[in-house]
């Protein structure tokens, strides 16, 4: 885990020069809070960001008014989101995403995106993020598949990762289906939303209890 939080923290710095990531130009930060508005129904909610990275989606459900606690492995993506939410009353906590340091809270959405490809047991993950909501809860996966198989290459040396290179929607339902009551998978072409034009599949998955 030391040396995942490293890779993380090694590319903080430049973090959010990615489109999606720091979400600088308007039209990529509205492009995603209408798609979030979409996602988490009006609250205030609880709401717990995995993964959180820098905290611009945090940021943006917090102007939305939901409560939120955030979590990343990486100290430094953790101290750059605590600067970022640090007008709001987010909860910013370092630790483990896959099963993450909030006790026996538990939460009306739990919000994920791109983090699946990372975590060496996703599906059990998945089963964890799940015990963590509340009945009548929703599970927000936003996801992709953007590497072939013979692409992929481990980010951790010697690692062996599932879902390295991203994770197919019909994989991730297959996974999902034994877990909630129902899901929708919501396709995301749109290059608002990525600062591009992209070739890859990108969507993101709503799952209900």
């Amino acid at each position: 885990m030391t040396t995942i939080a490293g890779f993380w923290d090694a590319a903080a710095d430049s973090f959010d020069d990615e489109a999606d990531h720091g979400l600088r130009d308007p039209a990529t930060r509205a492009a995603w809070a209408a798609r979030l508005a979409e996602w988490v129904p009006a609250g205030p909610l609880d709401v717990l960001d995995l993964g959180c990275g820098t905290g611009s989606l945090s940021l943006l459900l917090a102007a939305q008014g939901h409560r939120l606690t955030a979590v990343d492995l990486a100290p430094r993506m953790v101290g750059r989101a605590r600067a970022k939410l640090a007008a709001t009353d987010a909860v910013v906590l370092t630790g483990d995403a896959a099963d993450p340091p909030v006790g026996d809270s538990r939460f009306d959405v739990v919000l994920v995106r791109h983090l699946l490809w990372t975590i060496p047991d996703p599906e059990a993950a998945l089963t964890r993020w799940v015990s963590l909501l509340r009945p009548g809860g929703r599970l927000v996966l936003v996801e992709g598949r953007w590497q072939s198989s013979g692409e992929q290459s481990g980010y951790v040396p010697g690692e062996r990762l599932p879902w390295m290179g991203g994770v197919t929607a019909v994989n991730l339902t297959a996974a999902l289906r034994p877990l909630v009551g129902d899901l929708k998978v919501h396709p995301l072409p749109d290059p608002a939303l990525w600062g591009k034009e992209i070739t890859d599949e990108r969507y993101a998955v709503v799952a209900m209890l």
